[in-house]
């Protein structure tokens, strides 16, 4: 009888091997054989749980996705009573945090993101995960900015800031500090937003 929570673990530790594996010889190099000497197990392993390569690197793109949508939802629960405001860094913070600042997420978030143009599904998920990005933040500028347009548009703003200064960081091989000045950056954009278009109770929260 198997051990009870083996599978999860194992389909973690894949996982794991896989950022690493993507980390040091990218996407192309990545192999079946590279990921399954990192995590110590056979070959066939990752047929049984996965497929195949391409369904284990699917696995680990999830894997990064559900790590945002965890770190959101972790300080949410620290934060009951966050206003909308809050909440808006909060999604800030999320994506600027030390999971998604490490080295093996950094390369995968490159690879992924170069591959997608060429891969259907890895398209599927970045897709998706600009939608959740995007979402995140509509929902707080629509109680905060009373034109649903101009919360429309600070939302996908905000996101192409997000996304860009990440990427800039990430591509420059800046430090710490560096991540840490993008976020406040971009949390000053959405400071101007609000003190540009948003309602007057949000304004005098700002104030």
């Amino acid at each position: 009888m198997p051990k009870i929570g083996i599978e999860p673990l194992r389909r973690q530790q894949l996982i794991d091997a896989t950022l690493q594996s993507i980390e040091t010889h990218g996407f192309q190099g990545t192999t079946i054989i590279t990921i399954s000497k990192l995590a110590g197990m056979s070959s066939g392993i990752i047929s049984h749980y996965f497929g195949s390569k391409q369904g284990l690197i699917e696995a680990a793109v999830r894997h990064l996705l559900e790590q945002l949508k965890l770190g959101l939802m972790e300080q949410l629960e620290a934060n009951p009573n966050a206003s909308h405001h809050d909440r808006l860094k909060m999604v800030v913070k999320t994506n600027f945090n030390y999971f998604q600042k490490s080295s093996p997420a950094t390369h995968t978030w490159l690879c992924f993101w170069a591959q997608a143009a060429h891969d259907p599904e890895l398209a599927r998920l970045q897709t998706v995960n600009s939608k959740r990005l995007q979402s995140n933040l509509l929902y707080s500028f629509k109680h905060l900015i009373s034109d649903p347009s101009i919360a429309n548009r600070a939302a996908r703003m905000t996101a192409a800031m997000i996304d860009g200064f990440w990427l800039r960081c990430t591509l420059s091989l800046q430090s710490a500090e560096a991540y840490k000045d993008a976020e406040q950056m971009c949390a000053e954009f959405i400071d101007l937003q609000i003190q540009r278009f948003g309602k007057q109770h949000a304004l005098e929260k700002l104030c």
